[in-house]
């Protein structure tokens, strides 16, 4: 029989739910325990039977109300299982949402994109490109814009250096994010907690574009899990942008990892010129959910809308 439960965060059993999402043919990084610890200070879960799947559930509190919430740099989440995903298994799983959660804006994964009735989902993108052939093979479905760039690159003697300090990547990626939307010092800060852990896990690279004057024009994190890379967190200097740096930053990440049985995730994008830039490399489109609902009483209801 299965049985779905809603346990609070600190009855979590996160031995038996990390080992679910990393066994689960649509786990994600942003699934396991520590990096939900890490961006979201309240997560509490739906469990199916013994940890066979799972359902994170992020949330807050404002004005005595809670809701669920997308955290920073968790482009999805929703249902992991070890075994097959299908709609009903997905329509159970948001059914059992406690009634507590009188809103929800959330993204769930690309395994959970199924028509269901009571849950009206909207589509988002994301971008892939497999790794497993050889450079040569994947640079030749480079668009031609994107080779100009990369030539552009190598003709001002960029320099490509691996390894370099996440502070550097941090920094620029401040900078970098606050002319498009704003971000905190303390988003900033959990994905500097959630990249160390990646990093003793060995599951984490950076790699950085300096231009002949040794000045960061382009820079990266990547995080690993699940045969995924992760374009995570980007730092890009004004300067590099007439340069091709940050085009040529990818051109070197997946000349490095070229060959390899993984596929790159751009994380993205819903924006037409960031999904037309990854689209270059040969890229391809992945689908997956998102849920907005609202379960407010009236009055708050209609001032959310």
């Amino acid at each position: 029989m299965q049985q779905i439960q809603y346990i609070q965060q600190t009855s979590i059993d996160k031995t038996k739910w990390d080992e679910c999402i990393e066994h689960s043919p649509n786990g994600l990084i942003y699934g396991y325990s520590w990096y939900l610890d890490a961006m979201a200070d309240q997560w509490d879960a739906l469990v199916l039977n013994d940890y066979e799947a799972v359902m994170p559930l992020t949330w807050k509190k404002k004005y005595g109300i809670h809701y669920l919430f997308q955290p920073f740099f968790c482009a999805s989440l929703g249902v992991f299982s070890k075994h097959t995903i299908d709609s009903n298994l997905v329509e159970q799983f948001l059914e059992q949402i406690p009634s507590k959660f009188k809103y929800f804006d959330i993204y769930l994964n690309h395994k959970n994109l199924f028509s269901i009735e009571e849950f009206p989902f909207t589509r988002r993108i994301n971008y892939l490109l497999s790794l497993e052939h050889s450079y040569e093979t994947i640079s030749s479905n480079y668009r031609s814009n994107l080779k100009r760039n990369i030539k552009k690159a190598e003709v001002g003697k960029l320099i490509v250096k691996h390894k370099i300090e996440p502070d550097e990547i941090l920094a620029l990626a401040k900078e970098t994010m606050q002319r498009v939307s704003a971000i905190t010092d303390e988003q900033l800060n959990r994905f500097k907690k959630v990249f160390a852990e990646a990093e003793v896990k060995q599951r984490a690279e950076t790699i950085g574009i300096y231009s002949v004057a040794n000045e960061l024009v382009a820079s990266a994190a990547f995080l690993y899990s699940h045969n995924r890379w992760y374009y995570i967190l980007v730092g890009n200097h004004p300067n590099g942008k007439t340069s091709g740096a940050s085009h040529y930053l990818i051109d070197r990440f997946i000349f490095k990892h070229a060959g390899s049985p993984a596929l790159l995730d751009f994380e993205g994008s819903d924006i037409r010129n960031l999904a037309f830039f990854y689209s270059s490399y040969g890229a391809t489109e992945e689908q997956y959910p998102a849920l907005r609902m609202n379960r407010l009483p009236k009055l708050l209801k209609w001032m959310k809308e």
